[in-house]
């Protein structure tokens, strides 16, 4: 049985192939067959869409999604998690091994296979864990994880301050082609602290944490990237000093790439208020220098990727006193909202935000997606560029609620979201 779909008049972004032009999509059992103003015709039986006023994107790949299950399925599951991200335009999320157990052996990341297969709306990768129980001591099975089906190895919320382990760990997953992830937190300074350290958090009476707390761990992670030759990826920058590091790394011949959340690109340290434990993240949310200095850098593409760093947290971790409350917020549904607002303003240009939110997240863990090339898994978000909408709490696909965007108002959203061909979000 033949399932084919004609999108026609449509705007065409695809960073894959520096493409931006009004055409038509042919999509035929899950796969594209031409995408752009060349493409005419349709196959025999098709469902013909007219989508003038949209524009088609490849799927959204989301690097960095932390999910409750298996052991926190109050906070989020595989199957609700996909449903928010198919709400976001997201068609690809990367797991963190965060979970209770932690996936940190292949029986654990078939399981998230499985249930993913069984249940998901949008396509599920596994990290598996960097080091046995998250501990930073003792490395995980690279070689069988991988063949498992994992796709980079990362140690979660949590650094790994044995340059020792890290060394071996980057070698290691240099023979298997894989990626190392890591955050970049320092394991003493501003270890009480709570948001960025300056004038605001004093004014707070919050302790604050240093920039070195991120900027020292980071120039470590890089040189010991060098040593290695191995592929390293700094999870969530949120500085100008990281940036620079990152391209001082590159010069160098390093093998770097590097994230940012999409909090650090729109938000700052004044959206806290009044102890609003919604914006308590981590990194904390920078000044408004940093910010802007960090959208220059995605802008130019010292920074690769945005990622939603999803982590959902329920009302018994949030609703507490800023100090107490823990880290972390909801993102998979306002990713692209989000940063479109970066579109808008004219400080990003269009193309450079679906690059990084698609096209270059897949070329760095080397997933089948971020493309719309014929002969492309059929993964496409179509977004309406001036659609006002708000984002109320009522409208949150996500188990948890946990957003810093929650009454906000954006312009432009995903309309519809495809995962091979088919259909999983419309509004």
């Amino acid at each position: 049985m033949t399932n084919s779909l004609v999108l026609k008049n449509l705007r065409i972004i695809d960073p894959s192939r520096n493409l931006d032009e009004t055409g038509t999509i042919i999509v035929e059992n899950g796969v594209i067959l031409a995408a752009g103003n060349s493409a005419h015709g349709a196959p025999k039986g098709a469902e013909v869409r007219d989508c003038s006023g949209l524009v088609a994107v490849p799927g959204l790949v989301d690097a960095r999604v932390f999910v409750g299950e298996p052991g926190g399925e109050y906070r989020e599951t595989i199957e609700s998690a996909s449903r928010a991200a198919a709400a976001g335009g997201v068609t690809s999320i990367i797991t963190m091994p965060d979970t209770d157990p932690v996936i940190d052996d292949i029986a654990l990341v078939q399981f998230v296979q499985k249930t993913a297969r069984d249940k998901a709306l949008v396509n599920v990768y596994p990290a598996a864990a960097l080091t046995k129980h998250l501990d930073g001591e003792e490395m995980t099975e690279f070689g069988l994880l991988r063949e498992a089906g994992a796709v980079c190895f990362t140690n979660g919320r949590r650094p790994v301050h044995d340059t020792l382990v890290l060394r071996r760990a980057m070698t290691y997953a240099r023979e298997f082609g894989a990626v190392i992830s890591l955050e970049t937190r320092d394991k003493y300074l501003g270890a009480d602290g709570v948001m960025n350290e300056g004038l605001l958090a004093s004014w707070l009476g919050l302790s604050g944490v240093p920039r070195e707390a991120e900027i020292i761990p980071l120039e470590r992670d890089l040189r010991i990237a060098g040593l290695t030759k191995g592929a390293y990826h700094a999870a969530k920058i949120s500085l100008p000093e990281s940036a620079e590091a990152i391209a001082t790394a590159r010069k160098r011949g390093a093998n770097v790439t590097c994230g940012i959340s999409i909090n650090h690109l729109t938000l700052n340290e004044n959206d806290i208020g009044e102890y609003r434990t919604f914006f308590k993240l981590s990194p904390p949310l920078r000044g408004e220098d940093d910010r802007v200095a960090m959208v220059q850098a995605l802008a130019d593409g010292t920074i690769d990727i945005i990622v939603s760093s999803h982590d959902p947290q329920d009302v018994d971790t949030k609703r507490l006193p800023f100090a107490d409350a823990a880290d972390g917020a909801i993102g998979l549904e306002t990713m692209l909202a989000a940063a479109l607002r970066l579109h808008h303003s004219g400080e990003v240009p269009l193309m450079r935000l679906i690059d990084a939110m698609s096209t270059r997240p897949a070329q760095i863990f080397g997933l089948d997606a971020g493309t719309l090339k014929p002969g492309a898994k059929a993964d496409i978000t179509l977004i309406d560029l001036d659609e006002p909408w708000l984002f109320s709490k009522d409208a949150i696909v996500s188990r948890s609620k946990n957003t810093p965007f929650e009454n906000a108002r954006f312009t432009g959203r995903a309309v519809q979201t495809y995962v091979a061909g088919k259909l999983v979000h419309s509004l």
